[in-house]
Order: structure tokens, then sequence, then C-alpha cells
């Protein structure tokens, strides 16, 4: 070997050192865990009463630890939501006789930032409530059942759309979330952490639950543009009132995850540094 050639060799030894380095950094920062929890609805059909119709929900999440009081995290999350008109204690809501039930799908990602320093196996670091805001997007699709049958309200148009009484299109099924919730999570021991956490998403939709127009659309034009059945599921009003109110177009619907999450950091070693 001539000695020439040791420079290099030594030049692109310490290029693989950083980049194992780095490597190693990266995944000493790096978390995977599973969700588990509840998740229910709020809109026209359910306007006030937290964990009312909730169902089991769950996911899995990525953190990355930017340093000790800010982390990144991204989440898919699975869970079905629904809401029953007959369920409300208000004779009008009883007896629009409206119900829906959707799966929730949904994709997500942004910051934890942690009201103290939190690090992995530091005896005066190991837990911290955290503030919880994120972006995404999720898919939904409002069903009812009739007769035993599961029908997808969306295709059905039941607010007239795309008929001469309502040139709107019909919604689509994926739509953007906004994530806002309070959470606490704690060190167990060098790698692991458990966490539980409340986030209430904001969505930029009103047809969660397929009802956002405060009046009827005549059933006859959406029947004879979509279907007999469609003209029925547009009005199923106990006394087929077709000037009574079917839902409130003022509000969004919004939908609350709840749950206990568990996390494990894919490295050891270097430690995310202390804020100053």
């Amino acid at each position: 070997m001539q000695l020439k050639t040791i420079p290099i060799l030594f030049f692109f030894c310490l290029i693989y050192l950083k980049s194992f380095s780095q490597q190693a950094n990266f995944f000493s920062r790096s978390e995977i865990g599973v969700s588990l929890g509840q998740m229910y609805y709020i809109g026209d059909l359910n306007p006030f009463k937290p964990f009312n119709n909730s169902n089991l929900a769950g996911g899995l999440m990525y953190r990355f630890n930017l340093q000790s009081r800010l982390t990144l995290r991204f989440n898919y999350l699975q869970g079905s939501v629904e809401g029953y008109y007959s369920q409300a204690t208000n004779p009008v809501n009883i007896n629009r006789n409206l119900d829906f039930h959707s799966k929730i799908k949904e994709v997500v990602g942004g910051l934890e930032f942690h009201y103290f320093p939190f690090q992995f196996g530091r005896k005066k670091a190991m837990g911290t409530a955290y503030i919880l805001t994120q972006i995404g997007v999720f898919y939904m699709d409002p069903l009812t059942t009739i007769d035993g049958k599961e029908v997808s309200l969306q295709a059905l148009c039941t607010e007239g759309q795309g008929t001469v009484i309502n040139n709107k299109l019909p919604y689509s099924k994926f739509q953007v979330c906004l994530p806002l919730g309070l959470g606490a999570k704690a060190s167990l021991g060098k790698n692991i952490t458990f966490n539980v956490d409340i986030a209430i998403r904001k969505t930029f939709t009103d047809y969660l639950d397929d009802v956002k127009s405060a009046t009827y659309y005549d059933p006859a034009v959406i029947a004879a543009e979509h279907g007999t059945l469609a003209g029925e599921l547009s009005n199923r009003s106990i006394d087929q009132n077709q000037f009574g109110k079917r839902g409130n177009p003022t509000t969004k619907d919004w939908y609350v995850y709840c749950g206990g999450m568990i996390t494990f950091r894919l490295g050891k070693g270097n430690k995310c540094p202390m804020p100053r």
C-alpha cells in the first residue's frame, strides 16, 4: 500500500464513522409504539355527551425526540364513530329519526410540547405532561342499516347533491383534521415509555354524520336522480314533515380519541440534549 493512499482511507473511515454515529443517534432518539383506547363523535346527532356511543380504537405511532422538551410524533389511527337521533332528549331531534356509523382511518403528524424535560432512564426527567398539536387526513364513510344491510349514505346524496335543487358535488370521504390534545408519559426503564392522552379532532366537514342542511330537500327530486332509496333516506322524520329541520349547518363535526400507548426506543445510549 502506498503512503499517499493512507490519508484517503483515513478520510473514508471518518466519513463512515460519522455516518454510523449519526445513524446510532437517530435510532436512540426514535420510538415506535402501539395505542389502544376509545373513539367517539361530536356533531348533530351527539352535540354534548362525551364518550357517548364510544368505540374501541387503536393504532401505531412513531416518535422522534428532538430534545427533552420537544418531540416529533406521527400516528396511524383506526376506529369508528356513530350517532343516533333516537337517543336525544329533545322531541324535535327524536322526530328527525336519523342515525349513522362510520369507520375512521387517520394519518397525522405534529409536535409534542413537554411541560417538564423528559429523557429515557434519567431519574430527574422520567415523566412529564405534554400538549399535542398535529395535522393530517382521515377517511370516513357514513353508513346506515336498512333491512339488515349497510348502505353508504354519501353515494345516495341524501341532501340532494348533484341535482337541480342542490348543485353542490357529493362530499369527499377524505378530509383534513387537526388533533389537539393533552397527555402525560413516564419512562419505564431505559427504553420503554407509557403514555395516556386525549385529543379532539377538529374537522372541516359537517358530513361525518351525513347531516348538514337545516332543511329537507324534495325527496321526489332526489329519488328521480339517485333512486328510490335515496329519496326515502333523505327524510326519515317520524311525522314526514318536509318543512322540518334536518340538521345544524352552522357547526362542523368533531371526533375524539382517548387512549393509552406504550412505546419502545429503537436504539440505546445518546440522550436528547437538555434545554439550557
